[in-house]
């Protein structure tokens, strides 16, 4: 059964719904999907699955992952990463090199609609899991596969981690573009983009089935993924055969393009209209800056962008950020202050949409929920179930398979499965 959802009785979680309307059901009820994943791509694309109602049965190994036993933690595989990623999941713990074992995951994938896993090819045919094996028996399955990259490339039997993709999509060189020296954005930028595409491609399938029928194999490759994200607005005049320009859209690899200290903190101060333009320069009394040929139209402001963003950080010492936040806001010119993501909780506008409840889990006690942003009147995606223990649901999905309670100890005895 399903464990109850406390929220901290002095918290305004505990006294909302999680649409307007009150709804609780979701866009997948009745969909079940394995995720076969790990580390954060797949376990966050198929969080969102979860969210959006969908039975997702987290199929991991039977010794707890390395990465979700990172500390501070207070119990094995329970650590933020966990409790984030793995909401309104059930966990399902199978040694998949165990005969046993795999035998019991391949009867779960038959009660599957979907199937996400970020292995390599080469693991999932040694495993019986590869998509044509898996398809052959249930033509309508959809079965993912996000790994590094597309099988029909060279590059298609290599590993990746977000580090590699950031190098080899050329993330990391618009970095340098910018500092000088390659490097890392300090978020895991790739893992999490094509979670999203992940999550795109799953309900793109769905609804194909839906009309049709059929079941679909899907590739969401991170190399190809992010080059393309990143030539969305890098492509630059080489988008041209031959090229008209460079790589790199030049407003965007502007060393100047930063946060400004003020005189009290540090802002972002983004005057972008013509408009915006010529109320900043009255504003710091270089009214005729805004007829100055290098910043008159937008194209002359982009090609000077340098310039431009080194007068704006000389003058953003001359005042306090609420003063530039005050004025930013009476010209509707886009600013704001730089959160320290410690201090995300206190934020008022973050506080008054309470997007991190204090909730209560069974075996981990409080924690900060991050609840789905997007808000929906008729529907909703809020927590159903706490992220499960390690194993925690082994015992209940293989009993609605079919499966005694004899049986179930059994393969637990043999080493196959994790019960809790």
């Amino acid at each position: 059964m399903t464990e109850p959802v406390h929220a901290a009785a002095d918290h305004p979680a505990s006294r909302r719904t999680d649409s307007p309307s009150g709804a609780i059901s979701g866009a997948f009820d009745g969909i079940r999907v394995v995720d076969l994943t790990t580390v954060l791509m797949g376990p966050m694309a198929a969080r969102m699955l979860a969210d959006h109602g969908a039975d997702v049965i987290r199929l991991e190994s039977v010794e707890s992952e390395a990465f979700l036993s990172t500390p501070p933690l207070r119990h094995a595989g329970m650590n933020w990463f966990s409790l984030n990623l793995h909401r309104n999941k059930r966990s399902v713990a199978l040694d998949l090199k165990h005969p046993a074992g795999a035998a019991a995951a391949a009867e779960l994938v038959a009660s599957a609609d979907v199937l996400l896993s970020n292995m390599r090819s080469s693991a999932l045919e040694r495993l019986g899991l590869d998509a044509a094996t898996l398809r052959s028996r249930h033509p309508g399955l959809i079965h993912c596969v996000a790994n590094g990259f597309g099988s029909d490339g060279p590059y298609g039997g290599r590993a990746a981690y977000d580090d590699a993709i950031q190098a080899a999509s050329g993330y990391a060189d618009l970095i340098g573009r910018v500092t000088g020296r390659p490097g890392f954005s300090p978020a895991v930028v790739a893992d999490k983009v094509c979670a999203l595409h992940v999550v795109q491609a799953v309900m793109a399938a769905l609804f194909f089935r839906e009309r049709t029928g059929q079941g679909q194999t899907i590739e969401v490759p991170m190399f190809e993924t992010m080059v393309a994200f990143n030539l969305a607005e890098h492509h630059g005049g080489a988008i041209f055969e031959p090229p008209l320009g460079d790589i790199g859209y030049v407003r965007a690899i502007n060393p100047y393009r930063r946060p400004y200290r003020c005189a009290d903190g540090w802002a972002c101060l983004l005057p972008y209209t013509d408009a915006n333009w010529r109320d900043f320069f009255g504003f710091v009394g270089r009214a005729d800056l805004a007829d100055d040929p290098r910043f008159a139209r937008h194209a002359d402001r982009i090609a000077n962008s340098s310039e431009l963003y080194g007068f704006v950080e000389e003058q953003a010492p001359n005042r306090t950020v609420v003063e530039w936040l005050a004025f930013c806001e009476a010209h509707s010119i886009p600013a704001s202050p730089v959160m320290d993501l410690a201090h995300a909780h206190e934020d008022p506008h973050l506080v008054a949409v309470d997007l991190l409840p204090v909730v209560d889990h069974p075996t981990e006690g409080p924690y900060r929920q991050v609840r789905d942003s997007v808000r929906y009147d008729t529907m909703a995606t809020g927590l159903r179930r706490h992220a499960p223990n390690p194993g925690e649901h082994t015992a209940e999905v293989l009993a609605e398979l079919g499966w005694d309670r004899s049986r179930i100890d059994a393969l637990a005895a043999a080493g196959a499965a994790r019960l809790r």
